[in-house]
């Protein structure tokens, strides 16, 4: 695992194209969110996505995935987003949010026939750069240790995941809370649902 250090006030590009770089080969890296220390892969690769589940241990036909998207007008590609669900957003974007949002058509095979993916803009300049590096969405889980706390220090990450090849790069940008995004069901926008309470207080 190459360990690289950044700043959130002064992003280092070549470390962002390298991250890029490497998510494009079809590598996970771990990188920092607004809350937590998260793994990702490329959205759109599908043999990414099926090591990023193994990793996890998750059953992809089963939980709601979540793609990191580096603003609104990306997000727009991959769920449908009406002026009401917009408002929202808006509202309450970038910020330590997961909006639960109807699925397009653009994502990868393991999208399909889901009604739903979750969307994040985190306030994590890292975060989003990445996101705009590639031109695509991050598939995105959170760093967790054995009991599945989120981890919010990059040394953690690197102690938990160190030994696990699939990671090719961890981007240390200091500390994080270790918390969660509150998560927020908009497949209605009408009658916004909060099923997890996080970090993020809804506007």
């Amino acid at each position: 695992m190459i360990i690289e250090r950044v700043y959130d006030s002064s992003i280092n590009t070549k470390v962002i194209e390298r991250a890029a770089s490497l998510l494009d080969e079809g590598r996970l890296i771990a990188y920092p969110t607004d809350v937590n220390y998260a793994i990702g892969c490329h959205a759109l690769r599908q043999a990414s996505i099926d090591e990023l589940c193994r990793l996890k241990g998750i059953d992809p036909r089963r939980q709601t995935l979540s793609v990191i998207c580096n603003d609104m007008s990306q997000a727009a590609a991959y769920a449908r987003i009406d002026n009401t669900a917009f408002r929202i957003l808006r509202a309450n974007l970038p910020g330590p949010f997961t909006f639960i949002l109807p699925a397009s058509t653009e994502l990868p095979k393991v999208f399909k026939g889901r009604r739903s993916v979750g969307i994040r803009i985190p306030a994590s300049p890292v975060a989003r750069a990445i996101a705009e590096a590639i031109d695509a969405p991050l598939l995105s889980m959170t760093a967790t240790d054995t009991d599945g706390t989120p981890l919010g220090e990059p040394d953690e990450v690197a102690v938990s995941y160190g030994d696990r090849s699939p990671i090719a790069m961890l981007i240390d940008a200091g500390s994080r809370r270790g918390d969660l995004t509150t998560v927020v069901d908009l497949t209605d926008p009408h009658s916004p649902e909060i099923i997890r309470q996080g970090a993020g207080q809804l506007i």
